[in-house]
């Protein structure tokens, strides 16, 4: 396993950030990390790349624990966290020479040549690090994070931030990666996920509500319906919570509500809107998608 991770908790004085997480990541995985913000997934990362140390539990990179041999951790994984700390005033080139000689490379020119070609930063090496677009600059930290060909590579929200053109190009890059490469990243973007990964880990007050294949997920919702209605003033959720089928009434804002049932219960909502004389502006059946099923699972966000 490329990663192990057994009852790891991380406490704030009275607050547990993450609480009693558990999971491996097989060697040549791409695996999406999900949760709402606060949920614990940059605490998970930051213990995993040894930043910071568990309060208890324990955490194995490529064999090694991340307490007991951090410097063996640091070796086999490569990070590029949410806010990419680069150095702006170097040139592109110059960074990632420096990084080289951080890492110890022994032939640095030619690995350096290795990672401009590979997250196509050819054009830009000669360019300051600051004058570069966001997508680049992303670029340049997979360039880094890559230097030392670790075996884990952790993307904290890889992709925040870009415009939609530049989302792709980084989601190609993870996923030529992932060929060779155990890959664990966090996003928001339910689309980026369910394009690079199989799998699944769901995190939510620390803790891991689900680990699966996406449509594993997706299946185990398939048995119910999501139906959106809207209002075109104040309505009673006590009523439509009161409907036989329905599970479950969550307020997507004041006027609007989405309704997890057991079947399809369109016809019932109508009539009930018109026997309250609610004035109803949106009805529909919505199709299960991840997003609906990470919503789902994430009810009640912690802080952050």
């Amino acid at each position: 396993m490329s990663i192990v991770v057994q009852h790891l908790t991380k406490e704030y004085g009275p607050q547990k950030a993450v609480d009693d997480l558990s999971f491996e990541l097989k060697s040549g995985e791409i695996v999406g990390f999900l949760g709402p913000n606060g949920a614990g997934k940059t605490t998970s990362m930051k213990i995993l790349t040894t930043y910071i140390l568990p309060t208890s539990g324990k955490a194995l990179v490529a064999g090694y624990d991340v307490e007991e041999s951090p410097m063996e951790v640091r070796r086999r994984i490569g990070y590029l966290p949410e806010h990419n700390p680069l150095y702006r005033e170097m040139y592109v080139r110059e960074y990632l020479s420096f990084v080289a000689g951080l890492h110890g490379i022994r032939r640095p020119k030619q690995r350096i040549d290795e990672m401009i070609e590979l997250t196509g930063l050819e054009r830009e090496q000669g360019k300051l690090i600051g004058a570069l677009s966001k997508g680049y600059r992303q670029r340049v930290g997979l360039a880094q994070a890559l230097m030392h060909d670790p075996e884990v590579l952790i993307l904290d929200e890889p992709t925040s931030g870009l415009d939609p053109n530049q989302i792709v190009e980084i989601r190609e890059l993870i996923r030529k990666v992932g060929e060779e490469k155990t890959v664990l990243f966090s996003s928001h973007v339910m689309q980026e996920v369910e394009a690079l990964c199989r799998r699944v880990l769901v995190i939510n007050r620390g803790r891991l509500v689900a680990d699966a294949p996406i449509e594993q997920l997706k299946s185990k919702s398939a048995n119910q319906t999501l139906i959106t209605v809207g209002f075109a003033g104040a309505v009673e959720p006590s009523a439509l919570q009161a409907l036989k089928g329905v599970q479950k009434v969550n307020a997507l804002d004041e006027l609007r509500y989405r309704l997890v049932c057991e079947s399809d219960l369109r016809e019932e909502i109508f009539a009930l809107a018109v026997q309250k004389k609610w004035r109803l502006i949106e009805l529909h059946q919505e199709t299960i998608e991840l997003e609906n099923v990470f919503h789902q699972l994430t009810e009640g966000n912690a802080k952050k």
